[in-house]
């Protein structure tokens, strides 16, 4: 257990590290780190795919399409949803939108539940009803008091936990799909990259390939890490270790200047009360 717990653990927090890298990179426009972001993860996931022998997941894949043809809407629909989650999470840090992407992050385990509360009738504890109330709660006063909630924590919260949802629904949830989603995103990612005038940038950023490719060692270890992980830990234990990762992202989001509005106070406290909620329903399953 232990061994699995240091496993998820780093790797949630080389995911949260990703986030800064949006700093390191720049002056890259933020549509060239997304380009870059995809190039150095495809190799690193193959990489992943072949130390942990799921090559398998490939055939799988390929025979579930083959049934059904109409799954290749669906798996371009997701690939579209993760290219604007990877892009997303890179624009943030240098857009003022690093706290509400981490909050959206921090609303995903909620949002994810009620969606399997409603699509697969998953059952739903006191202490999960409870979480969702002061999610809603809130969320709620949020609205009411800006007007609005951030678009960057609506489509992270609920964009990503569609795409989650829907992996599932089509049990097509493996690292392999993640992969043929990310290669579908190669066209769009080399577009922009070829815009980019490398000499330019390097001029005003000499360590930028130095930090493009410890971008991709940080994905692909954190990948790995989470993959081995998986293999040892109840998925409750698995869950919660999640909640590192956007930890990670609101550290760095203050350490860059970012400051929470006094009328973020009562969501950052509900949200609070959600995941300690969560936390205990978790151990109280395992129990």
């Amino acid at each position: 257990m232990l061994k699995g717990v240091l496993l998820s653990l780093g790797a949630n927090i080389l995911f949260g590290m990703g986030f800064y890298f949006a700093i390191l990179l720049q002056p890259l426009p933020d549509m060239g780190m997304f380009g870059f972001r995809i190039l150095v993860l495809i190799p690193m996931l193959l990489l992943a795919i072949f130390l942990f022998n799921q090559q398998g997941a490939f055939k799988d894949l390929a025979r579930k399409i083959k049934e059904k043809p109409w799954l290749i809407g669906f798996i371009m629909l997701l690939a579209c949803n993760l290219g604007t989650q990877l892009w997303l999470f890179l624009w943030a840090p240098n857009n003022g939108q690093a706290i509400q992407v981490s909050v959206g992050y921090l609303l995903l385990p909620i949002v994810t539940a009620a969606l399997g509360k409603i699509v697969f009738k998953e059952y739903f504890s006191p202490f999960k009803w409870l979480a969702l109330v002061f999610a809603c709660i809130g969320v709620g006063v949020s609205i009411f008091l800006n007007s609005e909630i951030s678009w960057a924590t609506f489509v992270v919260a609920f964009g990503y936990s569609t795409y989650i949802v829907i992996r599932r629904y089509f049990n097509i949830n493996t690292l392999a799909t993640f992969v043929i989603e990310l290669i579908l995103c190669l066209p769009w990612a080399l577009y922009h990259v070829l815009q980019l005038d490398m000499s330019i940038i390097i001029s005003q950023n000499k360590y930028l390939y130095y930090y493009l490719i410890l971008f991709g060692i940080v994905n692909g270890f954190g990948f790995m890490c989470f993959v081995a992980s998986s293999n040892i830990l109840p998925v409750n234990v698995l869950g919660l270790m999640g909640y590192v990762e956007p930890l990670v992202m609101l550290i760095i989001s203050f350490a860059i200047g970012e400051v929470l509005d006094s009328q973020s106070y009562i969501l950052m406290a509900c949200l609070s009360v959600a995941i300690v909620l969560l936390t205990i329903d978790s151990f109280s399953k395992k129990a």
